[in-house]
């Protein structure tokens, strides 16, 4: 199985929208980043853990997910898309408040 370029975009889109509505931007920039050069390491053990994870969710988005942290490059794409996402969060957040004011 393989993530096409539609699939993997909504995937990061929706991973950056959750982020940013949860407010956890800074936490998962840090953790993404930091994750980097450990990424192999971290893409193998949700391998090792997806017959555990699988039985109790559905099995189709966990491997979409286990797919898209295989690449390096779209752990940075996410990064790009959570910062994008939140840029456009305090853009909205300060025209209402002007909006009120």
């Amino acid at each position: 199985m393989e993530l096409t370029e539609l699939e993997r975009e909504e995937l990061i889109k929706k991973i950056a929208e959750r982020v940013v509505s949860l407010r956890l931007t800074p936490l998962a920039i840090v953790l993404l980043e930091s994750s980097k050069p450990l990424s192999f390491a971290f893409n193998q053990l949700l391998v090792f853990f997806q017959p555990i994870v699988t039985s109790v969710i559905n099995p189709v988005p966990y491997e979409k997910l286990v797919l898209l942290f295989e690449d390096r490059n779209n752990l940075e794409l996410l990064i790009k898309e959570i910062e994008k996402r939140e840029d456009e969060y305090d853009r909205e957040r300060k025209n209402k408040k002007n909006i009120s004011n």
